[in-house]
């Protein structure tokens, strides 16, 4: 089981979730490579395209992000997607473990639209993931 008790992970969550709060994303980090126990490693304000810089290459991390997209020329919508990254020079034991403690994670980062698995940083590209959004939220009068 992964250890999630810190509690400036929910305090992350919720300033990631909340509208007065201009942070849009929060990686939670395990502390040590031999370490269940995660931590927020970082959060901010960049969208995707910061979070993406914010990855390792070695590391398996977690990070649970509001996007913000247009449906047409007049609304404007905010989804949450939860990230599970699995970095190109992850440890074995460490990828081994990633199911079962991402199943940890989303009992605490519970509210959100699409699960997306990241192997490389082209994963998180926006486009896509907005694609993926719209699709899930229901009615679509663009054709997607």
């Amino acid at each position: 089981m992964a250890d999630l008790s810190d509690p400036k992970i929910d305090e992350a969550y919720q300033d990631v979730r909340s509208d007065k709060s201009e942070t849009n994303w929060l990686l939670l980090d395990y502390e040590s490579d031999r370490s269940d126990k995660l931590i927020v490693a970082q959060t901010g304000t960049g969208g995707l395209s910061q979070l993406r810089d914010a990855l390792g290459d070695s590391k398996a991390s977690y990070a649970y992000v509001r996007v913000a997209f247009s449906n047409d020329k007049e609304s404007q919508r905010e989804k949450f997607i939860l990230v599970v990254w699995i970095g190109p020079g992850c440890k074995v034991m460490r990828k081994a473990k990633i199911s079962v403690h991402a199943a940890d994670v989303k009992q605490v980062l519970r509210v959100y639209s699409i699960e997306v698995a990241a192997r490389e940083k082209d994963d998180l590209r926006e486009d896509p993931i907005v694609v993926r959004l719209r699709k899930a939220g229901g009615a679509s009068y663009d054709g997607v």
